[in-house]
């Protein structure tokens, strides 16, 4: 696989959780980090996503917010 997005996160899936159309998708990124991502329950299946497997977290963003109290 080919992607132009820079911020691939490779990890391991450790959970997994479909609700009526979406799913949450927990990747385990290393050092205590851990990245959910929402996506279809289609695209689980598609991609044949399990606990367990490894997968990457891919970040595409044209801003990022900051904000404090």
């Amino acid at each position: 696989m080919k992607i132009s997005a820079r911020n691939r996160l490779k990890g391991k899936i450790i959970e997994g959780t479909k609700g009526a159309t979406t799913a949450h998708v927990r990747i385990d990124i290393g050092n205590g980090v851990i990245v959910t991502s929402s996506i279809t329950n289609e695209a689980v299946d598609e991609l044949g996503l399990t606990v367990g497997g490894n997968a990457y977290a891919v970040v595409k963003a044209s801003d990022v917010m900051v904000a404090v109290d």
